[in-house]
Formats: structure tokens, sequence, C-alpha cells
């Protein structure tokens, strides 16, 4: 077992380039950890070595991206301690937010943590869930990258109406003596900045810090990072440039080149192998990715024997009934399964196809039709609207409800879309729902071996069996695009998601196309005459 090796057996199991990452001389590193490649291994064996030449676990800090993989690397750690006499706990694992809350409590704050989501919503009804979500990042935006207080805003005329609603939440946090999770990090930063004998005992316990994702941190939680390890600098970073994919969240790939200019001397450790993927799924994504402008020259090849397919599904067929054809292909055996889109939406036909098979799935975050609000009051209205226009496809007739509808029952429309292409009237259609919705309680469960996501909530995980749908307009995303500020850099994030979701299969990847009208990444990752 790998919990059980001394540090030495376990830099004996490390690849070439992994032990020379994990044995890097003190001081900063940088240490590139393409998809497969074995970063958290590498990671680990890194503290473990660092402890057994004798550096105080105590000051050691290991900072994380999400409470996920925060969760996996500390279980993964307490392993490596075992062998050196200490328990689980003996180093500090952390995610940036919760980091930022322990400094903030050291230093006597007493302020709760606020739901901003819920607090948004409660603030701005009039909002859409679209409306909550930009003005959500739009305030991230003012906080962190622009330092923003809802003083300024109060005090500039000219303020427009987002700075103005910013101004209020504030306002709202500050009356009920809280904070939101940006204020974690941006606090931390402020009393450390502010109290120097709180900087110099955090600096003692963060002696030795390690942060994974380093591609994924937004300009405060790259600031307290800096601040922390000052001025020995002794910070190992972990990370891939080429799956920077949390723009929305303010993360900016720019900032990992940046690094050599913050971090005088870093050096820097490619891994170089995909110990993950196929050999065909390793090649293809690397041509993709190759063609970014904003990365690191790199070489990355399959590792161990690379087994496994890449298979290309040319189909023209309704989501609903492809995806049924690619779950059909999978061997019912115990093996992980994932079905990968760029949107929620794109997804809800998966489900329909997985209830329709009886396969249970997970889908966390997915509002599927079943479960909208107003559903049966759009039912009830797409039968009368058949009734009054025989002949009508269920398309057309929704579409038409939908233009008329109040929000509420405009989402329940936008989410039937996926379902209504397969059945020829609309007494099919509830007959369907009715079954379905019985059989969903009994399906739809956290464990399933089956797995509906976007690119965006596979970030880090893996599995048997993938899927991932590549039509145009949908990968890239052409709203994504059109909305953008920078639509070139705009489209390299959108290349780093495809890479991310091609690379999370282990052993098929079936990549899932109308072959009149194929995403502009697969005509990048194969000829033409390959794609039918």
């Amino acid at each position: 077992m790998a919990g059980n090796l001394s540090v030495a057996e376990r830099l004996d199991r490390l690849a070439p380039d992994q032990r020379a990452a994990a044995t890097a001389r003190p001081g900063p590193v940088l240490c590139l950890a393409p998809a497969g490649s074995g970063k958290t291994t590498t990671l680990v064996a890194r503290i473990a070595w660092l402890i057994d030449r004798g550096t105080d676990p105590a000051t050691i800090t290991a900072v994380t991206f999400n409470r996920r993989a925060a969760g996996e690397l500390a279980g993964r750690l307490a392993g490596a301690l075992e062998p050196l006499g200490l328990g689980p706990d003996a180093v500090r694992v952390r995610t940036f937010h919760a980091l930022g809350l322990e400094i903030l409590r050291d230093a006597g704050a007493t302020a709760a943590v606020a739901d901003r989501a819920g607090l948004l919503a409660r603030l701005f009804p009039d909002l859409d869930d679209a409306g909550l979500a930009e003005l959500d990042t739009a305030i991230s935006r003012l906080k962190i990258e622009h330092g923003v207080s809802a003083g300024d805003v109060e005090s500039d005329p000219g303020a427009g109406p987002v700075a103005v609603r910013f101004a209020a939440y504030e306002r709202a946090l500050e009356a009920r003596g809280a904070l939101d999770f940006d204020d974690l990090v941006l606090g931390a930063l402020r009393v450390l900045r502010s109290n120097a004998e709180l900087l110099a005992r955090w600096r003692r316990r963060c002696a030795a810090l390690l942060v994974d994702e380093i591609q994924d941190v937004d300009r405060a939680q790259l600031e307290l990072g800096l601040i922390l390890v000052a001025p020995a600098n002794q910070v190992f970073l972990v990370g891939d440039d080429d799956q920077s994919i949390y723009g929305w969240r303010l993360a900016d790939v720019r900032r990992i080149f940046s690094l050599a200019t913050r971090l005088p001397g870093i050096e820097r450790h490619a891994l170089v192998a995909n110990y993950r993927c196929p050999r065909p799924v390793v090649e293809r994504s690397v041509r993709l990715i190759e063609v970014n402008r904003e990365r690191f020259a790199k070489s990355v090849r399959a590792g161990a024997d690379g087994r496994g397919r890449l298979i290309l599904a040319p189909d023209a067929d309704t989501d609903h009934v492809r995806i049924g054809r690619v779950l059909d292909s999978w061997p019912a055996d115990v093996s992980t399964q994932a079905v990968i889109a760029r949107t929620n939406l794109e997804l809800v036909p998966a489900a329909a196809a997985a209830l329709e098979r009886r396969i249970a799935f997970n889908a966390a975050g997915l509002d599927l039709p079943l479960e909208a609000p107003g559903l049966d009051a759009v039912l009830a209205a797409i039968e009368s609207a058949e009734v009054a226009a025989p002949g009508v496809p269920l398309l057309v007739l929704i579409s038409r409800l939908r233009a008329e509808a109040d929000e509420r029952l405009a989402r329940a429309c936008d989410l039937l879309v996926g379902w209504a292409p397969r059945f020829s009237s609309a007494v099919a259609l509830r007959s369907a729902v009715e079954a379905s919705r019985h059989s969903l309680a009994g399906l739809r469960t956290g464990d399933a071996l089956l797995t509906l996501a976007t690119t965006h909530a596979v970030k880090g995980l893996e599995f048997d069996h993938v899927v991932v749908l590549m039509d145009a307009d949908r990968f890239p995303s052409r709203r994504a695009l059109d909305d953008a500020r920078e639509p070139q850099r705009a489209l390299e994030e959108e290349r780093r998601l495809a890479y991310v979701a091609w690379t999370r299969a282990r052993r098929s990847l079936t990549l899932l196309y109308d072959p009149a009208a194929p995403s502009r990444f697969l005509l990048e990752a194969f000829d033409r005459r390959e794609l039918g």
C-alpha cells in the first residue's frame, strides 16, 4: 500500500520527472502538471520529503482550490505522514478561503460568513438567475481586481447601476455584521498587512507553502500566498496553464506566466506524461491545446501502456437519441461513465436517455424538466395550444408559449426543449413526464456510476468512459465568445475547457458531433477526412 511507504520508497516509485519536482531545492518552484501526470502524488511526495529532511510539519501549509481537492489531498497525505510517526492533521491543508478565515479568526474577527447568492436574491428580486450571476461576478471583480468599497461608490455621482447595487449589497453585509467569501481572502490580506505580529506568526506557519491549481487563483489569492512566503519564498506551486478554465471566477492564465517576476529565481519543473488517458486521447488533446498561444511550450506524452480508445461519433440525430446510443455502447459493468457538455441545458437529453433506460445517474446542479416549477402549467398550456393548432410541432408550440410566459414558466419551457423532439403529441409528452417522475426518485443519486456534468464541474475528476458533446456553436460556446470582452482570449479558454473534458477519460473517449456542423476544435485536432 502506498500509504505505508517510507519516504525513500515513495520517492523510488516516482517517475524521474515527478521525483525531480518533489525533491527540488528549497525556494520558489513551479511544477507544471498536465492532466493525468500525477500532480497530487508529486505534491504528497514533496511534503513527505520536506519533513524527512527536517522541516517542522507545523510550518508546512498546503492550499488547494476547493474543498473537494482539499479533502482528497488530506486523505492522501495522511497515508504519507503515518510512516513518519505523524497524525493526519500534522500538516495544515486548506482552501484559500478556509485559510483566510483562519487568519481572520486568529486576528480576533468574529463576523459570520454570508451566503452571497441568497442575499443578492433577497436584495434584488427584479433580477433573474442570469442577472444575479452576472452581478455576483461583477461584485467580485469590483472587490478583488479594483479594490472598490461601498464608500467609493456612494461618493461617486456617476456610479452606474451595477456599482449602486454593489454598494447596497456591501451595506447589507455591514448591517448583518457579515463577510462573504471574497472578504475572507481580502480581509486576511488587510489584517496581515496591518499587524506585524500576526504576519510573523503566519509566515512561520507557512514557511513551506504548497499551492495546488495555481493557474486558477485570482489576484487576491495570489497576493495572500506571496505575502505569506516572503521574504524566503519557499513555495511549491503546482498547476497547468492548459487547464486554466475559471476566467469567469477572475482567474487569469497570465498570472502563471508572470510568476518569474514576482518570485525571482523560480525553478520550473515539468511533468511530461499523462498516465490517465489512452494514447490517442493524449495525442489529439495535445494537438488541440497546442493551437493556443497563451501557454508554456511543453511536451506531453502518453504514460504507461496507453491502452484504450478514442471514438469519433458523427451523429445527426436528436441529442436524446444519439446520447442514448452512446450509453448503450458502454459495458454494463462497474466502470465509471460521464456525459460531459459545455452547459447544463445540453445535459437534459442525457438525463432523459438515462431515465428511459433506468440507468442511475449523478447530476449535481442540473435542473431537470421533471423538477421545474410551473411544469404542470406549461404542459397544460401546450395541450391547449395543440388543440387550437393541430399539426404544429411541439417545439414550435413551446417556443410560442415561452415568448409569452413569465420567468418561471419560461424556465420550464427551456428545460422541456430537450425532451419534446421525440414526442408526437402533448399527451405523449405528459405521459412520458409522469412516468419519468416516478422513476427519477430512485435513479438520481450521488453515488451512481454515470455522471452528467459540465466541463467546469468535472475538473479534477476522471472516469473510465467519457462522451463529450462537440457540435459547432456549442463547444466552443457561441454565447461565451459573443459576450467576451476579448474574443480571442475567450476562444483560448474554451479550447482549454475542451482539453479538460477530453482528458477525463481513462479507457475510452467518445466525441459526439453533428457531421454537418462539427466543432472547430475537432477540425483543429483531426483531419477533415477523419471526421466523416
